[in-house]
Formats: C-alpha cells, structure tokens, sequence
C-alpha cells in the first residue's frame, strides 16, 4: 500500500504523472508486462493501460528507432548515389500522419546527438523552423560548454515579432553549449540597413565561427502564398510575387532559389539578412525536409549543390528521385 505522508501532499494531476512515467519505465525500460506492472502498483490492468497511454502522450518517455528499415535504406542509397551525398538518412513515415515531421525530427536528433556528444570543442551552426525544433525536444540532455551553437539566420521578422520555430537558444540549453544568435530579421527592410546589420561586430563573429565549424543543419521551404516564411511574416505580399515571377521554388535560411538550386538574384535578395549559402558547401551540409510542399525545394537544392546530406522520409524519398518530366532517375 502506497504511503500516506508524501504523495497524499502532491496534487493529483502531478501524482497521475508521477505514476504514468512509473508505468511508462516498467513496461518500456524493465519490460514488464502490463500485469506484472498492475499487481506491482495495486491497480487494474486496464489503469495500467491509460497511464502507459498518458505517458506516451504527455512525451514522458522518448522512442529512438536504432534499427534502420530496409525500404529506407535502398531509397537514402540511391538518393545518396544519386546526388552524391555524404549521407542520406530516410526516416519511416506514419501512413495515418502524412505532415507529422516526427521520423524526421528523430533522425535530426540521432545526428545532432551524436556531432554534439563529442568531447572535443565543437561548432555547429543551425537554422530554425518547426523541425529542427522538434528534433531538439527528442534530444538527450548533455553538458558540454566546450561546444558553440551558431545560429545561421536572424528570428525576427522586420516588424520586430520572433519566430516561434528558432533553434539556437533551446538547442544551446540543450546541451549546455555557448549560443550565438544573429540578432538580426531575416530581412532587412533596406539594402542600407542590411549592410549596417553586416557591418555590425555580431555578424562577423558569426561569420567567423561559421568558418571554423564542423556541420550546418538547416531546412528548406517552398516559396509561394502563404508559404511558412510568408505566413509568418518574414516576407511580405510583394517579396512573395516577387520572387514566384522570377522562378524562386524554395528557400534555405531566407536565401531563394529556383528549380536548378540557383540562387535567384534580384531586390529581395539583396535586402536577406542572413549568412551568405556557401556554395558549394564547405563543411558537412545537411539539409531537413519532408513532405509534397518540399519536395520541389529538396530536390531544386539536391541538384544546385546546397547541401552535402539530406534527412527526409520514406513518403517524400521516392518523389526527389523523380525526375522533372515524371521517370524515376
């Protein structure tokens, strides 16, 4: 029988946690069976049932998949011989959750976890967007001071609001590391102020670092109406018509591109705040992406060379090795 003096003092939304993430363990971690877990904690099995269901909800416990499947390893070798990749992890995808970034975000996790597990001083630079924040979340906790996040793209639209999606303060508190934000929009409002901006010491510690780091993780999106760089307020309606007339597909950290990865030159480009795309890549590059809205971002910043690597899924994989006019490459 559970003591009186302690857990009658928790309130109860906390005590139904605190017996959800015991469940969870038993069941997950011991490998008990649920009715080895309900005779252990004097409840129903069904009980048993909902706490371990409560635990997996409220992401009291964390799944890692550590065995890769084999449809997504003959699919991340053929893009990786296809676009000649250092690597290219496909993640399985949820038949029932088509948009959930979760495989993704995972495999992200697995990658960050392992650069930022290294006992050596480490730079990473990172850009933002729902799931590079994701895969931080599903990190482990780490203590390394010895490391630099860097953060590849300012958080601010030029109205001054932030981005709910920036990476380099949760992925720094994550790992204990030193964080370097660009304190900057990701657009300036003027050419003028956008050389102030790089004129500035901060930009050139970032540019500096970004030299000297070991990887660059970052994202893609589409460009069109109501595209996420668009939706919240980092482009505008105009910056928008814009860049579609000129034939931008896609954007990396801000940087527009069109069908053949080239970056697409023009008034908007030359008011991004962000680090300049190194082109070809100069370290590990690994872009993050899945879905039918990227899959023409992916594979136009596969083919121009933006990026070294590639984190997708199993449902997107199969269209980046399509080639424009529908054969499979």
């Amino acid at each position: 029988m559970r003591g009186q003096n302690v857990e009658s003092e928790t309130p109860l939304a906390d005590r139904r946690r605190e017996d959800a993430a015991r469940a969870a363990w038993l069941y997950f971690i011991a490998g008990r069976t649920q009715d080895e877990i309900a005779a252990q904690l004097d409840l129903s099995r069904q009980a048993v049932q909902r706490l371990v269901a409560l635990a997996v909800s409220d992401k009291l416990i964390k799944f890692r998949l550590d065995h890769p499947l084999a449809t997504g390893l003959a699919l991340a070798e053929r893009l990786r011989r296809r676009f000649a990749l250092a690597f290219c992890d496909v993640a399985p995808t949820d038949p029932a959750a088509p948009g959930s970034v979760a495989g993704v975000a995972g495999a992200l996790a697995a990658r960050l976890q392992r650069a930022l597990s290294a006992r050596a001083p480490t730079v990473i630079c990172v850009g933002t967007g729902r799931t590079m924040r994701a895969a931080v979340e599903e990190m482990d906790t780490l203590d390394r001071p010895q490391h630099k996040i860097v953060s590849l793209v300012g958080s601010m639209a030029a109205g001054g609001h932030a981005s709910p999606y920036d990476v380099v303060m949760r992925l720094g508190d994550k790992v204990g590391a030193q964080r370097y934000p660009m304190p900057a929009p990701v657009m300036a409002e003027t050419e003028a102020e956008r050389a102030a901006i790089q004129n500035q010491r901060a930009f050139s510690v970032l540019h500096a670092l970004r030299a000297q780091a070991r990887a660059s993780f970052f994202g893609v999106s589409e460009i069109a109406w109501n595209a996420p760089i668009h939706r919240d307020g980092f482009m505008t309606d105009a910056d928008i018509a814009e860049l579609v007339t000129a034939g931008a597909v896609g954007e990396i950290t801000g940087w527009p591109f069109d069908a053949q990865g080239r970056l697409v030159e023009g008034a908007v480009s030359r008011r991004i705040a962000s680090l300049p795309l190194e082109i070809p890549p100069q370290r590990l590059t690994v872009l993050i992406g899945c879905g039918p809205q990227k899959t023409l971002p992916l594979r136009a910043a596969l083919t121009g060379g933006l990026a070294s690597a590639l984190i997708t899924d199993e449902a997107t994989a199969p269209a980046l090795l399509l080639e424009e006019g529908g054969a499979a490459a």
